[in-house]
């Protein structure tokens, strides 16, 4: 029997992201130049279309040609091409609680303020990763984030969004998913409003441009991919501040049982853009573990001290890499 091959969730986040971009007609992997180039037409495919190689993640897309016994390069396009997962659709979005590692449920009053670590839950489909984030002022006090129209820059078009939830109305989810080339943590994270004072200094990884946009346009925090340097105001609706980036964060509509403390993520807006490489935020690679297919999870309150047996969804912490401060 084979060992079971174990690999970093955000590397295969990663390589999914990068077979997404295979399969998809405007960015199609090209065999021919795989088979003359090799190696190095990987790598150059990977950085453009999945984000930046670290060394990490250069070794680990060798690790795949030479793990399954590659005799030469070209002969791992039959593999990769069968990897690919088969898509599924929801017919309409389902009603998840948002629990921790252990199945408990999140209490909203009790999750940190301005934290910057990275906490994700996977809604709708998996892989769909999202950031739960509870929003405060440079003091860490909770502050109420309002419904807002939120514009689409690619198009002029325009949605609702509907403001957070909770006890202060402060809590947001948004895609933890760049809206420009689809780059994940720890490229794209949270940078909290006390570096966003009169006359602040810019923190590290987050570019002057960037900053200088987001105290020009009002922004208390933001949200930052360092791939490319696409910039979001989570403070309004997860709305474009700087480029590339021409769409908006996707959010995913939050609902707060104010006699349980508990949250559950319900919904997403059709009229946003969907999840990057979605042609849908109701199609994706594949269920969430804990997806009820016979009832499709619909509305469900738990009772206080109540643990799901399905229709949940997990918090991952991803650890904290944002260092704080201008180096």
């Amino acid at each position: 029997m084979k060992d079971k091959i174990i690999i970093k969730r955000s590397d295969f986040i990663f390589a999914k992201r990068l077979l997404w971009k295979m399969r998809n007609k405007n960015t199609q992997f090209d065999a021919k130049q795989f088979m003359s180039k090799g190696r190095d037409y990987l790598y150059e495919y990977a950085e453009k279309n999945a984000g930046p190689l670290d060394p990490s993640r250069r070794a680990f897309l060798k690790g795949i040609l030479i793990g399954i016994g590659v005799i030469t390069v070209a002969s791992a396009i039959p593999l990769v091409t069968s990897l690919n997962p088969q898509e599924v659709s929801i017919k309409k979005f389902p009603w998840m609680i948002i629990v921790d590692s252990n199945g408990n449920p999140i209490q909203a009053s009790t999750y940190p303020v301005n934290d910057p670590t990275i906490m994700l839950f996977q809604y709708p489909l998996l892989g769909d990763i999202t950031f739960l984030l509870n929003m405060g002022d440079e003091n860490n006090k909770p502050v109420s984030i309002p419904p807002t129209d939120v514009v689409i820059p690619q198009t002029g078009q325009k949605y609702h969004f509907p403001g957070g939830v909770g006890p202060y109305n402060s809590i947001v989810a948004y895609s933890a998913i760049c809206q420009h080339l689809g780059c994940t943590p720890p490229e794209i994270h949270f940078y909290p409003p006390q570096y966003f004072k009169p006359g602040g200094t810019p923190p590290n990884f987050l570019p002057p441009t960037a900053y200088s946009a987001a105290v020009a346009n009002n922004a208390k925090s933001v949200i930052h991919c360092d791939c490319h340097g696409s910039t979001y105001d989570p403070w309004h609706g997860a709305a474009v501040i700087t480029g590339p980036t021409v769409r908006p964060l996707p959010y995913v509509q939050l609902y707060w049982d104010s006699s349980t403390d508990y949250l559950y993520a319900v919904s997403m807006n059709l009229d946003a853009p969907p999840i990057m490489d979605h042609p849908s935020d109701l199609q994706g690679a594949a269920y969430l573990d804990s997806y009820d297919e016979s009832t499709g999870c619909p509305k469900l309150l738990l009772s206080k001290n109540q643990t799901p047996s399905n229709c949940y969804t997990e918090m991952q912490n991803d650890g904290d890499t944002f260092n704080g401060g201008s180096s």
